[in-house]
């Protein structure tokens, strides 16, 4: 080695040690739980305004194919953090009792299910009793579906027969009159079925949450590596993240932008709605408010894990403390999240 090359090396490497730590910032790879749509605003606003630089964050966020496959990804490694389904990480922990690197919830953000089920009036099905010995679709991989045994235990359904389809063809099959109703996140049924040529008013939702069935929707979920090794990254995480929702919740119209940045071929008026439909029914819900944004209540956890366990006949029993931990959640003030509840 050369003195010159010694030197230079012995400075830049100094300049490193003085100047890094100020400009660092963690890297954090985020997997959403679906495509580019009204409800990744929450994640993409944070990303556009600044706020998980200014908390020392260097945060990717890319599009998912459901939360089964965000919460694999989050545990082989490949993502340090993702948005998933409660059901699919608690599935995930049953079936997978041996895994090295299962996730964990850190923060609620859907405190209702968005499952539901959707039919047409034109049916003459207006309530869940009016299910039984009625022919249901979704594809197989459906929360809704996964989770329909809970709702059926809930409201005496029975005799209720399947059929199998991949995603874009469900509410297709529904206005065709193939199937008598679907299950599938009421937000985003609802609008494929507009797309379809149906009205909203001519459309019937039982949304599972109005009808007995109080199951977690999806929740941001990390690695135990990162919870572990960096803590404090999560918690600058969730902190940026809640500043980014409050914005979002006051003005969805707005922050529609950030996702238009990301997929330029969005109907921005579409996913508006989305947005909107997705804040007023799992984020800003009477539940939301009445537990507080972010958190998760002991009891109902519990009650859930008993209810997923039975049936999604997971191979292990779900265990909820092994699930969520809330200890890097922001403060009381930061979680002050929600927009005034519309009268």
């Amino acid at each position: 080695m050369n003195k010159r090359y010694f030197i230079q090396t012995t400075a830049a490497l100094a300049a490193t040690l003085a100047f890094g730590s100020v400009h660092a910032q963690t890297p954090i790879k985020f997997q959403l739980d679906w495509r580019f749509e009204g409800p990744a605003a929450f994640f993409l606003q944070p990303v556009a305004k600044g706020h998980f630089k200014a908390a020392g964050l260097d945060v990717t966020v890319d599009s998912g194919n459901g939360s089964g496959g965000t919460v694999t990804r989050v545990a082989s490694g490949t993502y340090d953090m993702g948005f998933a389904d409660m059901a699919a990480l608690m599935e995930f922990h049953a079936n997978n009792p041996d895994a090295p690197n299962k996730p964990v919830a850190v923060m609620m953000v859907y405190n209702n299910t968005p499952a539901a089920v959707l039919a047409l009036k034109k049916s003459g099905i207006s309530k869940p009793a009016h299910l039984s010995g009625k022919k249901l679709g979704a594809p197989v991989f459906d929360a809704g579906r996964k989770g329909f045994p809970i709702f059926e235990k809930a409201n005496n359904v029975s005799n209720v027969a399947w059929t199998s389809m991949d995603p874009p063809l469900r509410e297709t099959m529904l206005v065709r009159g193939d199937i008598d109703a679907i299950t599938g996140f009421s937000f985003t049924s609802l609008l494929n079925l507009e797309a379809r040529g149906v009205k909203a008013e001519d459309v019937v939702i039982m949304p599972y949450a109005d009808h007995g069935v109080k199951l977690y929707g999806n929740a941001i979920i990390a690695s135990p590596k990162l919870i572990a090794e960096n803590p404090a990254a999560v918690k600058a995480f969730l902190t940026a993240f809640a500043k980014g929702a409050k914005e979002v919740m006051a003005n969805p119209t707005a922050a529609i932008d950030t996702v238009k940045a990301r997929d330029g071929i969005i109907n921005v008026g579409l996913e508006t709605r989305r947005l909107q439909l997705a804040i007023d029914s799992v984020v800003a819900s009477p539940d939301a408010r009445a537990e507080g944004f972010g958190q998760a209540n002991p009891g109902r956890l519990a009650l859930m894990a008993s209810q997923v366990s039975d049936a999604y006949n997971t191979k292990t029993r779900i265990n909820p403390a092994t699930i969520w931990n809330g200890s890097m959640l922001p403060s009381t003030a930061d979680l002050n999240v929600l927009p005034p509840a519309k009268k």
